[in-house]
């Protein structure tokens, strides 16, 4: 006579019985008491509900290996690294730009032990944290101070809480932008207490807008650059110098957010021009912001040039403590810095020399590739594609790339097992083919991300 329900349900074993199995009280002894008896828990909750749904009760040895599973995934990290074979530089889902070796090193070198973040080793007393790329920023972008906080947003909140809270802040319809995650500029202006006073149109904008929106409570003029869209066509808007020289007319300050900003000139490279720092600084912006992690290629941190006079009070200023970056981003973004001072940015830093990487390259590297992978009895093909910018930084903008093309009877499933192996490998899918780029697989991932594609069709 087949087991009733309640009959399975009864035979389930006790957390306290289970936690007696000697693979389990192994378990227990390596990890900790509850969260083994957490994994319990939810594997006999498991095996109730197969029950309930009328499945069969595991057997006792599945169960136990049910629950040293779930023991197993909940130590794993969940921050794990990934192969880019997207042809999205600066992918903002996959962390944004990665590292060079130097800034690895650096900042593994500051995580190791005590460095002298807060101390003046010269004097033997407490130091400013300010001083380690403070001299590097400016040297790079002309300014006269630098101030490094968290990220760009949190730049533009502090320029905002610090010089317009309870004031009006000036900026174009055009420029109202969203930067992604659903964060919009007049909801961080609301959050800075500073209040946003609209001009001109959507696509065109004048500085007599700005002229004539000038109140005693004005306090800034902004101009925000249009990271992550373009806008074409019928289109105007005033040039930064125009900005800059109507707030110094009225004793006002003059911000621009670059949101992404470059130090090299991205138009030697093929590309629409990224706004620069220095170039908003000589056109007489008071405060420049941009951010660490997108075409600067550093660390995240968001990056605050200007007038000595408006960097000292940002420092000064309450939110800054609360803004501020930590030893190890501090070492990372001086060992980015020094790549530019060096002239080395494109062969050192990551996202530079794969901008700078030429179709040639490229096509000897994807070749190599779809050659190993029909030798597994794969459809490979080299294929023109194009790569793109990524991170909100030159929208529309592309590069022109070679890529391998994997014909499978399902492309969707075959990159669903592709991010399940490991290390996860992330491909895009066009033409109903998996497409891979090698622009943004790092040399040292090669193999992996091949092996991975091999494996994965066998499957």
């Amino acid at each position: 006579m087949p087991m009733t329900t309640q009959d399975q349900l009864r035979q389930l074993p006790s957390v306290d019985a289970l936690l007696q199995n000697h693979t389990v009280s192994a378990l227990a002894q390596r990890y900790s008491h509850a969260l083994v008896v957490e994994a319990a828990r939810a594997a006999l909750d498991a095996a109730r509900q197969t029950i309930l749904s009328g499945g069969d009760a595991p057997q006792p040895e599945l169960l136990i290996d049910d629950l040293r599973a779930r023991v197993e995934r909940a130590v794993q990290p969940s921050l794990v690294p990934v192969i880019n074979a997207t042809g999205v530089i600066i992918h903002t889902n996959l962390g944004r730009a990665p590292l060079s070796a130097e800034t690895i090193a650096a900042m593994n070198l500051a995580a190791q032990g005590y460095s002298n973040l807060e101390y003046d080793l010269a004097a033997g007393e407490r130091g400013s944290r300010h001083i380690h790329a403070e001299a590097l920023i400016t040297r790079l972008t002309g300014a006269e101070a630098a101030l490094v906080v968290n990220n760009n947003a949190a730049a533009v909140m502090l320029i905002l809480a610090a010089f317009a809270r309870g004031k009006q802040v000036i900026l174009s319809r055009g420029q109202l932008v969203e930067i992604g995650g659903g964060f919009r500029i007049p909801e961080v202006m609301q959050q800075s207490g500073a209040t946003l006073v609209e001009v001109g149109t959507t696509n065109r904008t004048y500085i007599a807008d700005y002229a004539r929106a000038l109140t005693e409570q004005t306090a800034l003029l902004m101009r925000v650059h249009s990271s992550n869209f373009r806008m074409i066509g019928f289109t105007h808007q005033p040039a930064l110098e125009e900005l800059a020289a109507l707030a110094h007319e009225k004793n006002l300050l003059c911000v621009d957010d670059l949101g992404s900003g470059a130090l090299l000139d991205t138009r030697a490279y093929g590309l629409a021009h990224e706004p620069m720092p220095q170039e908003s600084l000589a056109a007489g912006a008071d405060l420049v912001s941009f951010s660490g992690d997108k075409l600067l290629g550093a660390p995240q941190a968001g990056i605050i040039v200007g007038k000595k006079e408006t960097i000292d009070a940002l420092k000064k200023y309450p939110l800054t403590r609360a803004l501020r970056v930590d030893k190890v981003t501090f070492a990372g973004l001086q060992a980015t810095l020094l790549h530019y001072l060096k002239n080395e940015a494109t062969k050192k830093i990551p996202i530079w020399t794969m901008i700078a990487a030429t179709r040639e390259s490229l096509d000897a590297r994807a070749t190599k590739w779809a050659a190993r992978l029909r030798a597994a009895k794969l459809d490979a093909q080299v294929i023109d594609a194009e790569s793109t910018i990524g991170g909100g930084s030159l929208p529309g903008e592309t590069l022109p790339t070679r890529a391998v093309a994997i014909a499978v009877a399902s492309p969707d499933a075959f990159a669903t097992r592709l991010r399940a192996h490991a290390p996860p490998s992330i491909a895009r899918i066009e033409e109903n083919r998996v497409v891979f780029d090698p622009r943004t697989v790092l040399a040292n991932e090669e193999d992996a991300l091949l092996a991975g594609i091999e494996r994965v069709g066998k499957m």
